[in-house]
Formats: structure tokens, C-alpha cells, sequence
């Protein structure tokens, strides 16, 4: 089955974008975490690298569901017109 969607794809490069900026910033606090590890930095900066690394995944959730909920609007109009 094929299903043909209207979907502005402005809305959609957004949405990727939002989600993919958690991803970029969960990265760098790893990367953080890493260094932090490799040189016997105090751990509450790990800690607070990982504090960020959950949001961060929460934040990606949330840009994921939105994109889901976009998507599934688009069908749910197309199959109504």
C-alpha cells in the first residue's frame, strides 16, 4: 500500500533539526565525560554531563514524537481527502 502524504517539508527539516541538536549536544557531554575520566577531573563534572546527557535524551524523545504525530496527522488528512 502506498500512501501518498502533503507534507511540508520545511516542517519536517525543522522538527529533524530540533531532534538532532539534542543529539549533537549529548555527544560533546560523552566527549566531556571522557576527558573528565581520562584525567582525573572531579566526577561532579561527569555527573553533571550525564544530568545533561538525560535531558537531553528526554529532549529527543520528545522531538521524535513530535515528528511521529506530524507524520501521522499528514496520513490521517490524506486519507480523509
Amino acid at each position: 500500500m502506498v500512501v501518498r502524504m502533503n507534507i511540508d517539508a520545511n516542517q519536517i527539516d525543522k522538527l529533524i533539526h530540533d531532534t538532532r541538536s539534542p543529539l549533537n549536544r549529548i555527544s560533546m557531554q560523552a566527549e566531556l565525560i571522557k576527558l573528565v575520566l581520562e584525567n582525573d577531573m572531579p566526577k561532579e563534572k561527569a555527573i553533571t554531563s550525564i544530568d545533561k546527557i538525560i535531558n537531553e535524551c528526554q529532549a529527543c524523545s520528545s522531538g521524535l514524537q513530535n515528528i511521529s504525530e506530524h507524520i501521522r496527522t499528514a496520513i490521517e488528512k490524506t486519507s480523509t481527502d
